[in-house]
This record gives C-alpha cells, sequence and structure tokens, in this order.
C-alpha cells in the first residue's frame, strides 16, 4: 500500500501551488477547492509518476487510460455542487484509478462507481483503501447501464465521451439531479444535464477531451 507520506512536505506545497493553479483558472467553489487541496493525488499515480502528480495533467495510467487533470475533476465536480453544501448520493461511470471517487466521496454521503476493465478497478480498490474515510461502492461493469439497482442518483457523472448521453443513465437521475459528461467525438463538449419534473434541460459548458465510452467489460 503506498503511504499517504510518501512526498512529505513537498507534497503540501504541491497540493498548495495545484489549488492557486485551480483557483486562477476560474474554480470559485471553496468547498471543491479545498477537498483538491486535501486528496493526495500522487497515492493514485504510478510512483514513477509521483513528482507529476500534481501538475494540471492528465497522467497515464496504464490499459490505455489516464487520470483526469486536476482542473477537469474540479469543473465538473463543481458543475454537480453549484448551489448545494454536500453532494447527495452519487453515480461516477469510470472509476480508474479512485482518484475523482475519492474527491467525490469527501464531498457527498454515498459514492457508486463502475469501472468495465477489471484490472483499473483493482488498483482503484487499493487505493481507496489508503483513505479510510472514505467509502466507495466499486463495480465492474458497463458503464453506460449504470448501476440501476442502486438509483435513482442525485447526481450522475461520468469519465468518459459519449455520442449523447446514455439513457441508462438519463433514467437513473433522480428528479431534481444533475447528470455531467463530456459528449460528442473527434470535438467534444463538457455538459450538465438536469432533470425537472417536466423533463431534461441540457447546458453546453466548455471544450474538453476524453477518451471514448466504451461498451461491454474487459
Amino acid at each position: 500500500m503506498k503511504k499517504l507520506t510518501g512526498l512529505g512536505m513537498t507534497s503540501q506545497r504541491t497540493r498548495a501551488r495545484m489549488v492557486e493553479r485551480l483557483r486562477d483558472k476560474g474554480i470559485r467553489d471553496e468547498a471543491v477547492l479545498a477537498v483538491m487541496g486535501t486528496v493526495p493525488r500522487h497515492i493514485f499515480v504510478d510512483e514513477a509518476l509521483a513528482s507529476r502528480a500534481y501538475e494540471d495533467s492528465a497522467l497515464p495510467l496504464g490499459c490505455l487510460q489516464t487520470i483526469s487533470q486536476p482542473y477537469v475533476v474540479a469543473r465538473m465536480v463543481e458543475e454537480l455542487l453549484a448551489g448545494r453544501e454536500r453532494l447527495g448520493k452519487t453515480l461516477e461511470i469510470g472509476t480508474g484509478c479512485g482518484y475523482q471517487a475519492a474527491i467525490l466521496g469527501s464531498l457527498g454521503q454515498e459514492v457508486y462507481s463502475v469501472e468495465r476493465i477489471a484490472p483499473l478497478l483493482v488498483l482503484a480498490r487499493q487505493n481507496l483503501k489508503a483513505l479510510p474515510g472514505i467509502h466507495v461502492h466499486l463495480k465492474h461493469a458497463d458503464g453506460a447501464l449504470g448501476w440501476p439497482e442502486a438509483a435513482p442518483f442525485d447526481n450522475i457523472i461520468m469519465a468518459a465521451a459519449s455520442l449523447r448521453p446514455p439513457p441508462e443513465l438519463l433514467a437513473q437521475l433522480a428528479t431534481g439531479g444533475r447528470l455531467v459528461l463530456p459528449v460528442g467525438g473527434k470535438e467534444q463538449y463538457l455538459c450538465r444535464i438536469e432533470r425537472t419534473a417536466q423533463g431534461y434541460s441540457e447546458t453546453r459548458l466548455e471544450p474538453v477531451r476524453f477518451v471514448p465510452l466504451l461498451p461491454g467489460t474487459e
């Protein structure tokens, strides 16, 4: 198990600098900034990349996947949290190494996370064990199908791009809930979808770049 003290005081200073960069780039929610500065990103990356853990860049995880850049994580979570003190019950599509799940778990009461690649789920489970105060339910499954037996969710966040919002995920969103996801193919944009009693409303946010949402499991 990786130790939280892996980078010592250097880690604390680099985390603080990362938070200031996020603030400079427009992240305004103080709760999100506080959590981004608290969750130790270096335990979620390969030890050979630990010195780069607090750069504002995506880093390779293996299995042709990456850990998202801190700004993108903060931006998406900020959209989920806007106007609320805490996240409610949240579904994450694409667990990866578990970093974003740890951020979500620090801001909400329940996190359910689905990963289609089995070795990544093993990695995420190992990483999250280093943070005993954060509890995340993990599942190896096709992310486009969500987690129907645990629905409805107050929030859904997707770490892979789809040409259109998966209908199964829209159906699992609670009334008053929010879905934040990247939409598109070659050109992608971040999208926030809110479910009301009358239906769904969509807000297009900013350009992004994610791996595509793929069906099935590995």
